[in-house]
């Protein structure tokens, strides 16, 4: 389709035109220089010599001249990738390329992710124990993988190349990233959440940050396999989620807040109308009636901005049952909030704090942020009218997540609003490997605030023995309780 080999043996040239092929001819040819991506797989990966790639860049170049870009563009990725492959399996016969099976395979995926993927970025973002991928310029690329953070021998031609691939990324949620735009929050098809910043503001080049998630969709019995809550601490969120308890998550950065909302949201019953709204899509719900929301940033004269607070008014007239918040960071606040207190029980959201009672004040200081002229009392008693659990998600020092605090809330004494942990995770030592060792435990509380709720759902039973199995003994084999407060 895209070349022939013509009678004298060479491929077919196939002239494109300069108005249709110019931008993405300079954008592969961009992305295609000196991008030697070397993964930090488990097994060892070999390095190329610098002849490998300077018949990469031949090849390419023999299929840029090769290839029409714009029936390129009506084929899908899979039979796009396929005939690249071809075409380039044919300029490798033709130019007597001497190359082994296994560098030849290594070439066409290499020039494949180039013209139709994200050029070097492709083998990180094909691993599913790599978090976060971070590009720090050019020729700087660090991995969190298990929690640590470790730097890769990944590396662009230059941070033109970066940009391009930056923009390339961008453009497919319709935003854009340049220098009247530097900052940019954009997601992967898969849902994985992309920060740009680009100079003048990023001095040494673009800054590229991407969250991953995971391709299979977690549930909570995961997180229990990775240690992060126990089976009663489970079947305890599992209750909160389906008794329509309003739920706010809490935690740092890196934490988890993501992830386990997605878990938590498993819980809704399917036939309940759930309202996502977020900034960049990343939620994947399971149940089959949901709206997805996303904001939209302000065009070039800087019109048509769609907040997140706009977001949040325009669900309360779609007629929801629950309302997903991806993350509350701003005068928002007030709305969930409100939405929360005025029938839409077992709304969630998730917000950046490092312990429940900070997860309170942060709350507070949103809503000053929107300009509202109330006293703080009012604004904890409505913060105690609207939530009736805190989550609390931890990222410890041995890169492990856990899930530290379930924390009700009780309501006001005086100008203080009350907190009661039901669970809480505390650390007990560290092993010969570095790993903090723990354990989750009861607070002994045998009737959470959310009880009656419980009852009406018929989950009081199961409520109970979760509380029960959580409880950690002494040595006089009493239960290990706390007060709250």
């Amino acid at each position: 389709m895209f070349g022939r080999r013509s009678s004298d043996g060479a491929p077919q040239r196939r002239v494109v035109p300069q108005q249709q092929a110019s931008a993405p001819v300079a954008e592969v040819q961009a992305t295609v220089q000196a991008s030697r991506p070397v993964p930090e797989h488990a097994e060892p990966q070999r390095r190329h010599s610098e002849e490998y790639y300077d018949v990469k860049t031949t090849v390419f170049n023999a299929l840029i001249d090769t290839i029409d870009l714009t029936q390129l563009a009506k084929l899908d990725a899979a039979a796009a990738r396929e005939e690249i492959r071809d075409i380039v399996s044919e300029i490798i016969q033709v130019k007597n390329v001497v190359m082994s099976i296994a560098e030849q395979e290594e070439l066409l995926e290499d020039i494949c992710n180039d013209v139709l993927g994200y050029g070097p970025l492709e083998p990180l973002l094909a691993r599913d124990d790599i978090a976060d991928i971070m590009v720090n310029g050019a020729n700087t690329t660090f991995i969190e993988v298990s929690g640590k953070v470790q730097k890769t021998s990944v590396r662009f031609a230059d941070n033109q190349q970066l940009m391009n691939i930056c923009q390339r990324i961008v453009s497919q949620v319709g935003r854009r990233v340049d220098e009247s735009s530097p900052i940019c929050d954009a997601r992967l098809p898969d849902g994985s959440r992309v920060n740009v910043i680009a100079p003048p503001l990023a001095i040494d080049g673009p800054a590229l940050t991407i969250r991953k998630f995971k391709k299979d969709r977690l549930k909570l019995d995961n997180l229990v396999k990775f240690g992060s809550i126990t089976p009663a601490g489970k079947t305890v969120l599992e209750i909160i989620g389906r008794v329509r308890c309003n739920v706010l998550i809490s935690g740092g950065t890196g934490s988890g807040k993501t992830t386990l909302l997605n878990c938590l949201t498993g819980c809704i019953d399917h036939d309940e109308r759930i309202i996502t709204c977020e900034d960049s899509a990343e939620l994947q719900l399971q149940q089959p009636h949901v709206v997805r929301l996303e904001t939209r940033p302000p065009n070039l004269e800087g019109e048509g901005e769609i907040t997140m607070r706009d977001l949040v008014k325009n669900c309360l007239r779609m007629r929801p049952e629950r309302i997903i918040v991806g993350e509350v960071r701003g005068p928002e606040a007030f709305d969930l909030l409100q939405a929360m207190n005025t029938g839409h029980d077992g709304s969630m959201g998730t917000l950046h704090a490092n312990s429940p009672r900070e997860a309170i004040s942060r709350l507070e200081s949103m809503i000053m942020m929107g300009g509202y002229a109330l006293p703080v009392k009012t604004i904890r008693e409505m913060i105690c009218g609207s939530i009736d659990v805190i989550v609390q998600a931890s990222r410890l020092r041995d890169g492990s997540r856990k899930i530290t605090h379930i924390t009700e809330v009780l309501g006001m004494e005086e100008e203080t609003v009350t907190l009661q942990n039901l669970l809480v995770y505390e650390v007990t030592g560290e092993d010969a490997n570095g790993k903090l060792v723990g354990r989750h435990r009861s607070t002994g509380i045998a009737r959470p605030r959310f009880w009656d709720r419980a009852e009406y759902y018929k989950e009081e039973g199961r409520l109970a023995s979760a509380l029960a199995a959580a409880e950690v003994l002494d040595s006089h084999g009493n239960p290990l309780g706390e007060s709250h407060g």
